[in-house]
């Protein structure tokens, strides 16, 4: 074989910076990539509480903040987390709209009969359409007949880009979540039928007929009240604070914050364990503002429906509850109301553990 030449090449300053950059890339595409959810080994507060939990935890699971609430008594237990982390806690938002809603009829604001034209007066889009004959009742108990999420044009490049992106889908301002509703049509109104555009409408229009924004509705009629210090809705990425935790998917995909914008009152509040916790206490006992919305009032087979709660027999128990998911994050709120017990449980991947704090709630923490 004839002799080959071999050339080398001079590393020069832009094959270089060629190189660090390609390695950039390629690290935060491992960063990025899905990686099996994994419980965290750290475990925080209650050790005796936390191995009550561990084999609950039948979802993927990465860091999960608990907390066992009896009367006055609160017990913590977390996984690679504590009382004090921050989550989304998605549609759990529902159930602060849904006092926001009790809180305004106590105060004679509205009713639960006050329709979608009562509020929106001369800015109804078409006074003849159905959807201004709709109550606030309607609206917070899921049977307005308005679709689960909005379908327009303006809607659905949002909802696609987000799922594709794992980002949030949800950008319609307050004025286009009003526009959104008055324009989707409403399907077999009167039957439940779970619709995220139904809350957040509800939440603007409270907000319309308090003069205010819904987030300082929030603020100042449930949050300050119960001193819950460490909850917020930031309704756009900007009002985020530097370092917010993010989440994950259920396969392990790196998930963007969801703020929700106009659709924040259907699922738009970042919480803690030690506030929800609080606000548990205050639906057991009474206190909280629009403590009325957890009274079922419309029934759905073996569910009942109250303003944004459920209502169903667990065990021989009736248990109050409502759960949330955004991209990155699960929550749930669970009241058994007769023995004044309550758990909290939040997990910073999207899958659900809905049975684990049914099972936790029944049986105890011990």
């Amino acid at each position: 074989m004839p002799e080959t030449k071999t050339r080398t090449r001079k590393l020069t300053p832009r094959l270089i910076a060629g190189g660090a950059a390609a390695a950039v890339v390629l690290l935060c595409g491992l960063a990025a990539a899905p990686w099996p959810p994994k419980l965290s080994g750290n475990v925080t507060g209650d050790a005796a509480l936390a191995e009550r939990v561990r084999p609950l935890l039948t979802a993927p699971a990465n860091q999960v903040s608990v907390a066992w609430i009896d009367g006055d008594n609160v017990r913590y237990a977390g996984f690679g987390a504590d009382e004090l982390t921050e989550y989304e806690i998605g549609s759990v938002s529902k159930t602060f709209t849904s006092s926001l809603l009790a809180d305004a009829v106590e105060r004679g604001e509205v009713t639960l009969e006050t329709t979608v034209a009562d509020i929106l007066g001369k800015d109804l889009t078409d006074p003849d359409a159905e959807i201004g004959t709709v109550t606030l009742a309607e609206l917070a108990s899921h049977r307005s007949g308005l679709p689960r999420l909005a379908a327009g044009i303006d809607a659905l490049p949002s909802l696609l880009v987000g799922q594709l992106l794992n980002r949030d889908p949800y950008t319609a301002t307050p004025a286009q979540i009003l526009t959104q509703a008055q324009s989707a049509g409403l399907n077999n109104r009167g039957a439940v039928a779970y619709s995220n555009l139904g809350y957040a409408f509800l939440g603007q229009l409270l907000a319309k007929a308090a003069g205010t924004s819904w987030e300082e509705l929030l603020a100042e009629r449930v949050l300050t009240p119960l001193a819950l210090k460490e909850t917020y809705a930031p309704v756009t990425a900007e009002n985020l604070p530097d370092g917010a935790p993010t989440g994950r998917s259920a396969a392990g995909r790196p998930e963007g914050a969801w703020t929700l914008e106009g659709s924040a009152p259907a699922g738009g509040i970042r919480s803690t364990a030690a506030d929800l916790a609080r606000y548990a206490q205050a639906q057991l006992d009474g206190t909280a503002p629009g403590a009325a919305a957890m009274e079922p009032q419309w029934g759905d087979g073996d569910r009942r429906y109250g303003l944004g709660w459920v209502t169903e027999e667990r065990g021989g128990r009736e248990i109050t509850w409502h759960n949330g998911q955004t991209g990155g994050f699960w929550s749930m709120v669970a009241l058994d109301r007769e023995s004044g017990r309550a758990v909290v449980m939040l997990s910073n991947v999207a899958a659900g553990q809905e049975e684990a704090v049914f099972e936790l709630l029944a049986g105890g923490p011990e």
